[in-house]
């Protein structure tokens, strides 16, 4: 595990980052939802003032995975906590490690920020995935319900008072 290294993740990568979107996207059936484009990484990841940030990982100097994540707040805790967006690798580099890494850096960064949790969401069909958060020890909150407004239904909502 030597060749694996993470870093953080620099304008210069935006169209790998994007790249790994859609491949994970795609892994999601869900490739029609991107609407992401290098301009957007560039601007949303890498401007002053940007909320989200990625890291990289590399395997012989080669991206082969990434990590996107921003802090939110927990009331309860009164710590700030962090929130993974995204997290891939590779088809053919899974099971190399590469993940624990990322998710590993990613713990480092909410300690060194002092956050009280570090938060993800998977989709309940994701069985790999779900198995390596398990022998993590993360618990899942299955007595949660995620909602989402987008689109015409956010507009309208802004628009209501």
């Amino acid at each position: 595990m030597n060749n694996l290294v993470v870093r953080s993740a620099e304008i210069t990568d935006a169209a790998k980052i994007l790249d790994f979107i859609v491949e994970l996207a795609i892994y999601e059936k869900a490739e029609h939802e991107v609407k992401s484009t290098v301009t957007h990484i560039e601007q949303t990841l890498f401007s002053n003032g940007s909320t989200a940030h990625a890291i990289i990982g590399e395997k012989d100097n080669i991206p082969i995975g990434m990590a996107v994540y921003f802090f939110n707040y927990s009331t309860w805790l009164g710590q700030n906590g962090l929130y993974l967006e995204d997290l891939y690798v590779t088809s053919e580099h899974r099971g190399c490690g590469m993940g624990k890494k990322l998710l590993s850096q990613l713990a480092k960064i909410a300690l060194e920020n002092h956050c009280g949790r570090m938060e993800w969401s998977v989709l309940d069909w994701n069985k790999p995935a779900i198995d390596v958060y398990d022998a993590l020890g993360a618990l899942p909150q299955n007595e949660w319900i995620g909602y989402r407004l987008t689109g015409d239904a956010l507009c309208r909502l802004a628009e209501s008072c």
